[in-house]
């Protein structure tokens, strides 16, 4: 997506993030899907939506308000305006590949046209961590 955030930007960053919806949470528009992954955005940023860019905090097994964390991949929506980040927390690298993370954000980027882009350094650092 040319309107879309560029990977450059992001991939590798560390950022702060601020959960809206934690895990374990209802969705706010559809209150039958429950988070299964940490989800926020990252302040004093501004996607294309006119929001602040969302984003997926995956590792943590409990509800988070705040964390910083590396972002290793970007899901880009075809048929929506807004791509999503994808960050894992320090100490919670672990083995995140595409399967991975497709698997992890299935519960709600099952309802879109996307695919995922990872740096291959990231992802690389990711099957060693």
């Amino acid at each position: 997506m040319d309107a879309g955030l560029r990977s450059e930007d992001w991939l590798g960053r560390t950022v702060e993030v601020v959960f809206d919806r934690p895990l374990g949470t209802p969705h706010p528009k559809f209150p039958e899907i429950l988070m299964e992954q940490n989800y926020g955005f990252v302040p004093g940023t501004l996607a294309p939506d006119g929001s602040e860019v969302d984003i997926y905090v995956l590792g943590p097994t409990t509800p988070l308000e705040r964390c910083e964390a590396r972002v290793i991949a970007v899901i880009r929506r075809r048929d929506d305006v807004e791509d999503k980040l994808v960050a894992v927390p320090p100490g919670a690298e672990g083995n995140w590949d595409e399967q991975a993370i497709t698997e992890a954000t299935a519960f709600q980027e099952r309802w879109f046209d996307s695919y995922i882009e990872m740096a291959p350094a990231l992802s690389a650092e990711a099957e060693l961590g």
